[in-house]
């Protein structure tokens, strides 16, 4: 059983700004994307672990699909900027990927593990407005979800 600080937040909810670094080198903040794109957040609990690799990839390989959706996809773990930036080239990922190696994220939207302190496998779909249109947890970090439900949740409810 999964052990968080807090019940993860779900549709419907104002979803918690945030700003951390990324492997870009620069910070993004959540509440840029405002009135802009919508965002696809996907906590992933360690990189160089192979469901996340394959997640992660996954991304890439669909990422104008996401685009067509005007769908920012912004993957996040617990793992500090110098290692995502050494997983994000070795898989030739065309998404940025975000640290939260202060956890201040992951618990802000009730995923974050106290048993093991990374984040949870975590999907939240938030609007140009800022609210969270769809949400799903994972069981367990092994499991994840297929781009296509992703693709499918984001036309449901963005259109």
């Amino acid at each position: 059983m999964t052990s968080t600080t807090q019940a993860p937040l779900t549709s419907g909810a104002s979803a918690p700004d945030f700003t951390v670094a990324s492997t870009s080198g620069q910070n993004v903040t959540l509440s840029s994307y405002r009135g802009e794109k919508n965002v696809l957040l996907a906590f992933f609990p360690l990189a160089f672990t192979s469901v996340c690799t394959s997640e992660l990839c996954g991304f890439s390989d669909d990422f104008d699909a996401f685009a067509a959706g005007n769908v920012e996809v912004l993957p996040m773990s617990v793992d500090a900027v110098p290692s995502l930036k050494e997983f994000r080239n070795k898989h030739e990922m065309k998404v940025e990927l975000l640290s939260d190696f202060r956890r201040e994220v992951s618990a802000a939207y009730g995923v974050l593990r106290e048993d093991t302190g990374f984040s949870n496998r975590a999907y939240f779909l938030i609007d140009k407005d800022g609210v969270i249109r769809w949400s799903h947890v994972e069981e367990t970090p092994g499991q994840k979800r297929e781009n296509a439900e992703i693709l499918t949740a984001i036309k449901n409810v963005i259109g």
